[in-house]
């Protein structure tokens, strides 16, 4: 049986075409290499500043808790575990530096802040994470 133009056309085949060669799929196969290697970084960047902005904001409530704590309560918490059990934290945030809920470095102190408190304790607390942040100095300086 001979095979016509009419019939290669029923039978889905076209003359001619026989799909991409190895250089052009090699060429794809660079270009998509190029472009993952120039967003893998900016994306891996931008993680870091979310963590970051993460740890600031935790930071601040964290602070605002000890200096609630101490006001009201005329003492300053002993552990951040007292901020909890007093209901100014819901819980102890995880640093999202180093993923961890008990890194935490907090401020002891014995000096009493304000002239109606009666106890030292924490008035501080920074991250655990000794790593260098992208601002510069290190996570436990913030």
């Amino acid at each position: 049986m001979k095979i016509t133009t009419k019939n290669r056309k029923q039978n889905g085949v076209r003359h001619g075409e026989r799909g991409f060669t190895l250089i052009e799929l090699m060429i794809v196969m660079v270009i998509i290499g190029v472009l993952a290697a120039i967003a893998a970084p900016k994306y891996l960047h931008m993680v870091t500043k979310a963590r970051e902005a993460v740890l600031k904001e935790d930071l601040h409530t964290m602070r605002g808790a000890i200096d609630s704590y101490t006001v009201d309560k005329e003492k300053a918490p002993q552990s951040l575990d007292d901020l909890v059990q007093a209901g100014y934290l819901k819980s102890i945030p995880v640093d999202p530096i180093t993923s961890r809920a008990d890194t935490w470095i907090v401020g002891q102190s014995e000096n009493l802040s304000t002239a109606y408190e009666t106890q030292g304790g924490i008035d501080d607390v920074h991250s655990g994470a000794q790593q260098a942040s992208t601002e510069g100095p290190s996570y436990a300086t913030w």
